[in-house]
């Protein structure tokens, strides 16, 4: 027992590294401290204005007159942040929220000395910007490891300039992987490794020196670290950084549709559907899925050969596949299974819609209570308070049972359906056949369409409430 003791012992001394100083004194020389400046307008405000021929007319004008030889001067201001260069010829790397906005930019370097840098491009969706210095000496750099390999409970290193007081290295495990704050293309690595700000841009490594981390964002009350940031991972930034260097802007591949999750109860209502995975096509624009022949209700199985099992995965694979590319694309329609071709296109250049806006009606036709909703027919009236287009057909909500299983799911007045069970509607009769056709086919849910200020979304409704 004794010896058994020792050895685990052993092995665990082992797993936990003696120092970090080797490896911070191989990679230190080429992590880097930002300070960009900003020139700012003067004083816009107030100006203290009397009315002329009051008696102190002089005296505010004394005053002001002082104010405006300093308040009124264009200011410039600075901010810090950390970065890291990424090949002998000058690339750096940080966030683009560091240098969002500057005139100059300034890259100081571990060993002393500080040079001007150039910004070649930026992407605010991974927040990633890519800068360059000229230097006469190959700088030190780093290389990117694969983020895909770090696994829970492995030991990373941040380095970086927190809070403005230089280098400095902290260290701590991965804590999870997989995060999402807010953004589509979101896949950070989070770490207790201390960081604050000031760390933003600096690179997280792991034990072999390689950048697995670009240091954004941490989660605190209070605006210092507590143990929870967050790097994007660098199988993202590589790709970033590939584009920024060779288009100076990113080239994200792009399929053209409204897409969502296909959740458990959907698995009932919809023919064919075995499991809660995919994503669910709501609507299909002009552009590459409409020209491929995609359609609305079409759930997503595969893209390009790989398992779809929501939409933040899909839409992932989509923006890193090459725009321009023919992919294959196997969805399931109406119980069958069809593959389609669609050749991707660009999806900066697709971005920008922006609905249109939806009261919620004032005025209430003739209705019908159905499923926990109060339904009506689409009027002239209702239709022109919706902002509804003529081709747009369906049942508008304009009342839900606060106690219904529609209200839970997030039905609310001024919801239009559009279609049911994958069919379209065009008057009350439909959704009530639709209905019967369920029940007889023995399913307890049925799958509507609904669309709100022109986003549609699939719900699908329990039929034994």
């Amino acid at each position: 027992m004794a010896a058994v003791v020792v050895v685990a012992q052993a092995v665990s001394a082992d797993a936990r590294p003696d120092s970090f100083a080797d490896l911070a004194d191989e990679i230190s020389p080429a992590v880097v401290n930002i300070t960009t400046s900003t020139v700012v307008a003067g004083r816009t405000g107030p100006q203290g204005i009397v009315p002329e021929g009051s008696p102190f007319e002089d005296f505010f004008r004394e005053f002001q007159d002082r104010q405006d030889e300093n308040g009124d001067r264009p200011r410039r201001t600075s901010a810090l942040g950390s970065g890291f260069v990424i090949s002998a010829d000058g690339y750096v790397v940080t966030n683009n929220h560091v240098i969002e906005g500057a005139d100059e930019i300034l890259v100081e370097f571990f060993e002393g000395g500080e040079l001007p840098a150039k910004v070649i491009g930026t992407d605010k969706n991974t927040d990633i910007a890519l800068l360059k210095v000229e230097s006469d000496e190959p700088l030190d750099f780093v290389e990117f490891g694969n983020s895909d390999t770090a696994r829970v409970g492995d030991w990373v290193m941040a380095m970086g300039n927190p809070l403005g007081q230089g280098f400095s290295v902290s260290a701590g495990i991965v804590s999870q992987r997989g995060r999402s704050l807010q953004g589509a293309y979101d896949d950070y690595i989070q770490t207790d490794a201390a960081i604050n700000r000031g760390n933003s841009g600096g690179p997280l490594f792991n034990m072999d020196g390689d950048v697995i981390g670009v240091n954004t964002a941490i989660l605190s009350p209070n605006g210092g670290s507590i143990g929870i940031g967050f790097s994007m991972a660098s199988n993202v930034v590589t790709k970033v950084v590939d584009q920024l260097q060779q288009f100076g802007e990113t080239r994200r591949g792009w399929l053209g549709v409204r897409i969502q999750d296909v959740t458990e109860d959907m698995v009932d209502a919809v023919e064919g559907l075995k499991n809660a995975s995919g994503a669910m096509v709501t609507d299909v624009p002009e552009g590459p899925a409409m020209e491929a022949g995609m359609q609305s209700g079409d759930v997503i199985l595969t893209f390009d050969g790989t398992d779809v099992k929501d939409v933040r995965g899909l839409v992932r694979t989509v923006g890193n596949t090459t725009v321009g590319k023919a992919v294959d694309v196997l969805v399931l329609r109406n119980g069958d299974e069809v593959t389609l071709s669609v050749t991707l296109g660009r999806r900066e250049e697709a971005e920008g819609a922006v609905p249109a806006s939806q009261p919620v009606p004032s005025d209430e036709p003739v209705t019908k209570q159905i499923l926990g909703l109060t339904l009506s027919e689409l009027t002239d009236e209702l239709r022109a308070e919706l902002d509804l287009d003529d081709k747009v057909d369906g049942l508008v909500v304009t009342d839900v049972d606060e106690a219904s299983s529609a209200f839970e799911k997030g039905l609310r007045a001024g919801d239009v359906l559009t279609e049911a069970g994958q069919q379209t509607l065009d008057n009350m009769s439909d959704l009530e056949d639709r209905i019967a056709e369920a029940g007889e086919a023995g399913r307890k849910s049925l799958l509507l369409l609904v669309r709100r200020a022109g986003e549609p979304r699939f719900v699908a409704l329990n039929l034994e409430e």
